[in-house]
């Protein structure tokens, strides 16, 4: 998202997005979070992806996602009054992924639900349909995303899936009993806005264990979120090498247990 100020904001320019997913990969990320629909006025991120890393070296995951916001009848222009959750607008978002970031197969990806039709709408059928373009050889795993721990269970009935992608974060907390039911079952949960989004993440205590880590407040923010549990693989997005290589750096910070547990 970052790398192309989608929906809204600032963006690098290409050269800076490109050097960013080279030194990603460089600092030893395996692990890209990226759709069809992070695009605006023309930059696309898979095609960075592409440009930057293709042939794609051996052990990195590229994950992507479909859902109902995105994939209308005009895939390539978001409208609140399309529909995505049915299997032609499916098939056409996993082969827009596929196309552009141009491989045979899709390591992951993630049914996006709660965009537009939550009401009303089961996950039990789009998830069929990408279990088919699984069983196709177009997808090697499944995972949700946004979703509640009535529709994770109900996934789970249709499909194996491989990981959650929920909102989650060290204010936003409402999923931690999900997290523990993926770490039973050894299933990743994947939180997007790890350090806020866009509203950066404050917590009582923060400031202080940052300064005495010597880190900055995200650094905790992510360190954090890995000491939560052995399952919580992190996406935090940038748009600079600096900034890169400051998340990744976060990787190194342990916080003790009185951090955590003045953190609440």
């Amino acid at each position: 998202m970052k790398l192309t100020g989608w929906p809204r904001g600032e963006r690098p320019d290409r050269d800076t997005a490109l050097a960013v997913l080279r030194r990603a990969v460089e600092l030893g990320v395996n692990h890209i979070d990226t759709s069809h629909y992070y695009a605006r006025d023309g930059v696309a991120a898979n095609e960075l992806i592409r440009e930057a890393l293709h042939p794609y070296p051996d052990g990195l995951v590229i994950a992507t996602k479909v859902g109902a916001l995105v994939e209308g009848p005009d895939i390539a222009l978001p409208d609140a009054a399309k529909t995505g959750l049915t299997p032609d607008n499916l098939r056409r978002g996993v082969e827009a992924n596929l196309l552009s970031l141009g491989v045979d197969r899709l390591d992951l990806v993630n049914l996006r639900m709660g965009d537009l039709e939550r009401a009303g709408t089961s996950l039990a059928g789009p998830l069929e349909t990408l279990l088919a373009l699984r069983e196709e050889g177009l997808i090697r795993h499944l995972g949700v995303s946004n979703v509640t721990a009535e529709e994770f269970a109900q996934a789970r009935e249709v499909a194996p899936i491989a990981c959650v992608q929920n909102l989650y974060n060290l204010a936003r907390r409402d999923d931690d009993p999900l997290i523990d039911t993926c770490a039973e079952a050894g299933i990743a949960y994947v939180p997007f806005f790890p350090v806020g989004g866009f509203q950066p993440v404050t917590a009582e205590h923060l400031d202080g264990i940052a300064a005495r880590h010597h880190a900055s407040v995200p650094q905790v923010a992510l360190a954090w979120l890995l000491a939560r549990s052995p399952n919580v693989l992190l996406i935090p997005g940038t748009g600079s090498v600096g900034h890169l290589e400051e998340n990744v750096a976060a990787g190194e910070l342990t916080l003790s247990a009185e951090d955590i547990a003045a953190l609440g």
